[in-house]
């Protein structure tokens, strides 16, 4: 399967997983592109912050707005976002090995986000690992049209998901071709 992607039950833990998986394969010297999310805690009385990193060492975009205190909205800053999706777009290279996305959320259940981008990979034959959540997971799995396997939310599943494609053996593997981590 071309695409993996995981869910997890707690908060910001898909983000951490696809963080160090990200981490892991650029330290190998492979050629990753995408976004990976991180959340910077505010404090007990105020959501976190969120922003995504463009791999693999590019800008930081807040992809988080503040709504006040008593909001209870969604507080993604579609436009900070959409930013974020130029910037992997503007330099995705057909040649990478991997696309790592900090989520398919509603944007690309609605068609927009990173939608594209997962389907231009896919058309190159570039893996894609993202993460999904329950809301979006029927979205996802109609957009992936059978080309989608659900891995266990650890870098570990990521990984042998990865080698299976014969991906993670690439550049300095060690003996016996695996990805370390």
């Amino acid at each position: 399967m071309t695409i993996a992607y995981i869910m997890a039950p707690g908060r910001g833990d898909t983000d951490q997983v696809l963080a160090r998986f990200a981490a892991a394969l650029v330290a190998r010297g492979l050629n990753c592109h995408g976004v990976v999310q991180i959340n910077t805690d505010r404090g007990e009385e105020h959501p976190c912050d969120m922003d995504v990193q463009v791999l693999p060492d590019g800008a930081v975009f807040r992809i988080s707005q503040s709504l006040g205190p008593e909001a209870r909205g969604c507080r993604l800053d579609p436009d900070a976002l959409e930013c974020a999706v130029a910037e992997v777009a503007s330099g995705f290279d057909t040649s990478a090995d991997i696309l790592v996305l900090n989520k398919f959320g509603k944007h690309e259940a609605d068609g927009r986000g990173f939608r594209d981008l997962i389907g231009e990979a896919v058309s190159h034959d570039i893996p894609v690992a993202v993460a999904v959540n329950s809301m979006n997971e029927a979205a996802f799995l109609e957009f992936a049209s059978g080309l989608a396997v659900k891995v266990a939310p650890t870098v570990e599943a990521l990984a042998a998901w990865f080698q299976t494609l014969g991906k993670g053996a690439a550049h300095d593997a060690p003996a016996g071709g695996t990805l370390a981590l």
